[in-house]
């Protein structure tokens, strides 16, 4: 059952006499929560990291001169409804803009909730023979809203169509669902997934606490069935802004056989500004992972560039040039600076 604003009160989540100013973030961006999501809330501590997540706040009404309605440009690289094709070999297709959570950060925060959520079958029809007559495109990555919030006799439907397409190699799918809503991913979804086809999911998770027993199940029935799982996350001040937290969360995401994917930057969304570091505190965060972690367990630290340029990794580098043509300086997990390649022997 999904939660709105006056379910959130009576549950404690929000005090009675907030309703008022928050129906006006209401009015503006979707409310609703899982009862799965709602149960981690604990209502006593004001800085609860679940609940920044999830419940609206007044802050969400203050828009700053840099945000956008459209922060990573999906409307310039929409040449078609469902679609956005912002790199020559992938495209988005987006089926449904509901999803079983309303993150309060979210992006697509303009789009998602709002009345014509699902594609018309005119225009799913039109999105996937954009697909078809582009032999360029190797990668589909569905995505909304959530599209496994669609039945599973939609989700294979569209599977079907896709792998019936002879140039397109990789079927990926991005959802909140495993974590927020997993009863959901039962077995009938799981089969709708099936293909000859390379089909990826990716879900979201920002905290150690959203990795619960019921999400731990979601995600081995996908693993279980073959379907390689990805993460991505994005970085939030006041919900994941320290390394031990991150720690926690990429661990336990690998434990779940989850390959921590992308850790993204806030994107310039309209009210999102008090979820937003600067870049330098996500570069010294992601540094502080390097030497705590495995490798399996480090995302690619990105930053979607406004205006519809893409995405690119903004981790700080740990290799310079040094002033002797040929011989850089690389600096390692705990800070010292060292040459490469190193002076012989003797010659120091």
């Amino acid at each position: 059952m999904a939660l709105d604003l006056d379910d959130l009160a009576e549950r404690g989540l929000v005090p009675p006499e907030r309703l008022g100013e928050l129906r006006r973030v209401a009015g503006n961006f979707a409310v609703a929560l899982t009862d799965d999501v709602a149960a981690l809330i604990d209502p006593a501590d004001p800085n609860d990291p679940i609940a920044a997540q999830f419940v609206p706040r007044v802050a969400e009404l203050e828009t700053l001169p840099e945000e956008s309605t459209d922060p990573i440009g999906d409307q310039r690289w929409s040449p078609a409804p469902g679609i956005v094709h912002r790199y020559l070999d992938r495209v988005l297709l987006k089926p449904i803009l509901v999803c079983p959570v309303y993150c309060r950060f979210c992006f697509r925060r303009e789009q998602v909730g709002r009345e014509n959520a699902l594609l018309s079958p005119e225009a799913l029809a039109g999105a996937l023979d954009y697909i078809r007559e582009r032999p360029e495109i190797w990668e589909v990555i569905v995505t909304g809203g959530d599209p496994f919030l669609l039945s599973p006799r939609r989700i294979a439907a569209i599977v079907q169509a896709l792998d019936a397409i002879p140039h397109v190699a990789v079927i990926r799918f991005h959802t909140r669902v495993p974590v927020a809503d997993p009863r959901r991913v039962r077995p009938a979804l799981v089969a709708a997934l099936a293909a000859e086809t390379a089909v990826y999911v990716v879900i979201h998770a920002n905290h150690p606490r959203e990795l619960t027993d019921p999400a731990r199940h979601s995600v081995g029935r996908l693993v279980r069935a073959g379907i390689p799982v990805l993460s991505q996350s994005v970085l939030l001040r006041g919900v994941n802004d320290d390394p031990a937290i991150l720690e926690a969360l990429f661990r336990g995401l690998v434990a779940m056989r989850v390959k921590p994917y992308y850790l993204h930057h806030p994107d310039l969304a309209r009210g999102t500004g008090h979820f937003r570091l600067d870049i330098d505190a996500g570069q010294r965060l992601v540094g502080a992972l390097r030497g705590r972690v495995s490798g399996l367990c480090q995302p690619a630290y990105v930053l979607d560039i406004p205006g519809g340029y893409g995405k690119v990794p903004i981790a700080a580098n740990a290799a310079r040039p040094a002033s002797q043509l040929g011989r850089w300086i690389v600096t390692d997990s705990d800070g010292t600076a060292h040459l490469y390649p190193p002076m012989s022997d003797g010659k120091d």
